[in-house]
């Protein structure tokens, strides 16, 4: 026998025994459950969605009475940053405890967190106190979100995985529809404190079936936690999403603060590389990173946020300045393209799970998304809103034929005993790719702006613009009709480029989409023509 084809036997030798002891330890770490139980506790899973994805949008509209009560307007950035930051610093580490310590406690632990949280800013008597208190909910829902699409993983086959994320999907929509209107009719008629206290009934819900039907796995072995990795990462990816959110925005790209958390999250991410070379149990394995799903899947997920979830910040801003929609309307006008990602998470779930295939979903994603956005780019002040709602509901179809297709895929690329830490990476992405496509694109703006309102607005309408460039639908009732019209010609010919950038963005997501091995899930689990019994890494 050559040397080529002996290392070739020990290579197959090695993979066939890692994937032995894989199945080894899926079977042995994941009690039998009946079906009945397996839909509670997805119902379970879904409170737990809505829950996490509604304090999301529901938190951002009552901020302006939140400010009116407790004060603090310097700081209320730190309102949503402070989540943000908890949430992706937790959401790694949160998966890799799963796969180390079960599932089941680490999404009781963290939504015991994320209630208490949530408790705690509703009582907040000021604004330090409700930052805090916001944190200590991100930490929640960080390690809420990790464990959930994880768990969705366990409890079904490859092929349902996606017809069951894609119902996750549509609990997302309904979440970011119903939140604004949600976080406006609390302010008014009740109390912004609500806001918070919605989730504790929603909560409960999702912790009792969760913890009643969902069966706990036997620690075999006591699990070597990676405490300097997970260290390490976490203030890495800290350091990169405050250069997301700071960047354009509070600080100029090349000032010290942004340059120093650049040098700074990859310095820690580098150190971090090194460490878990080692690692017994790093908190993400390498080996992951050698497989070209896992990275293709990244990739998409990090374009899909960039750009599907990264424009949504400036849509309204479209609606509300160019087409004169007020800010409760502009919410509404948003509707078609949540509609668009709903229908397609639903198409796409059901597809996959009959055919067992995935590939040319976000191949499609990639395609559609950059068709809408380089059509958003032509709407100009005269673009009718039927026209407008179009291009949002196919720039939602492009988001929601990928949304959940890509952690199917990584789940089904990653072995047993990573699925946590390879579906809280892919999942990472997305919110890292959202976080950075606002900030791209708010620095797109502000810099066109600076260029189209001089052509727009005569000396006098310059002088009446607000400091701080902030403009309220409200105010703008108020002005001259010359000002309107400048403005609307204004911030139509500044965000063409950002919907441009973003058309050119989603080509490069489709050139890698495009590498995606063509891969036949299984059908297997309690759903499949020869039926077992579910299992769940609880």
């Amino acid at each position: 026998m050559s040397n080529k084809s002996a290392a070739a036997s020990r290579e197959l030798t090695v993979s066939t025994a890692h994937e032995a002891r894989d199945s080894a330890e899926a079977q042995s770490a994941t009690p039998s459950m009946s079906h009945q139980q397996v839909m509670l506790v997805y119902f379970g899973l879904l409170f737990a969605m809505l829950m996490a994805t509604l304090d999301s949008s529901i938190v951002a509209t009552a901020v302006p009475t939140i400010v009116g009560d407790l004060g603090g307007l310097d700081r209320i950035g730190w309102v949503s940053a402070g989540y943000i930051l908890a949430t992706s610093a937790v959401m790694p580490l949160a998966g890799k405890l799963g796969d180390l310590l079960g599932r089941k406690p680490v999404f009781i632990v963290s939504a015991v967190v994320f209630l208490a949280g949530s408790a705690a800013c509703g009582a907040a008597q000021t604004m330090t106190q409700l930052i805090v208190f916001r944190v200590l909910q991100g930490i929640g829902g960080g390690g809420v979100m990790a464990a959930m699409f994880a768990l969705t993983g366990d409890l079904f086959s490859p092929r349902e995985r996606a017809k069951y994320q894609g119902y996750s999907a549509g609990v997302f929509a309904l979440s970011a529809i119903g939140g604004p209107i949600a976080g406006g009719y609390f302010s008014d008629h009740l109390t912004w404190r609500w806001v918070f206290y919605v989730n504790l009934p929603i909560g409960a819900i999702a912790l009792a079936l969760v913890a009643v039907f969902l069966k706990g796995r036997t620690q075999v072995e006591r699990p070597r936690i990676d405490y300097l990795g997970m260290v390490l990462l976490s203030g890495g990816l800290v350091a990169l999403v405050l250069l997301t959110n700071w960047a354009g925005t509070e600080y100029a790209w090349g000032s010290t603060v942004i340059v120093g958390l650049g040098l700074g999250g990859v310095a820690l991410l580098v150190g971090w590389v090194y460490v878990e070379r080692s690692a017994p149990e790093p908190v993400i394995p390498l080996g992951l990173f050698r497989d070209s799903t896992f990275d293709i899947c990244n990739i998409v997920s990090f374009v899909a946020g960039l750009t599907g979830f990264g424009l949504v910040f400036f849509l309204p801003l479209y609606l509300q300045i160019v087409s004169g929609a007020t800010a409760t309307n502009s919410g509404l006008l948003l509707l078609p393209m949540m509609f668009g990602l709903m229908i397609a998470s639903f198409a796409v779930g059901g597809a996959v799970a009959k055919s067992g295939r995935y590939k040319w979903y976000p191949v499609a994603s990639m395609a559609i998304s950059g068709a809408a956005a380089f059509l958003l780019s032509t709407m100009s002040a005269d673009t009718g809103r039927l026209t407008s709602g179009c291009y949002m509901f196919l720039l939602g179809v492009g988001a929601g034929l990928s949304q959940q297709v890509v952690v199917v895929a990584v789940q089904n690329a990653a072995p047993a005993r990573d699925m946590g830490a390879a579906t809280s990476t892919v999942t990472f992405s997305r919110m890292l790719g959202t976080s950075f496509g606002v900030s791209v694109f708010a620095t797109v703006l502000n810099s066109r702006l600076g260029h189209e309102i001089p052509r727009y607005l005569s000396a006098d309408d310059t002088k009446r613009l607000p400091a701080g460039g902030s403009i309220a639908p409200e105010w703008l009732k108020r002005q001259p009709e010359s000002l309107r019209e400048g403005l609307a010609q204004a911030y139509a010919h500044a965000l063409s480029p950002v919907f441009l950038i973003a058309g050119v963005i989603l080509m490069v997501g489709l050139a890698a989409s495009l590498f995606l091995k063509d891969i036949v899930l299984e059908k297997r689990g309690w759903g499949a023509d020869t039926e077992a019994p579910a299992e769940a890494a609880g």
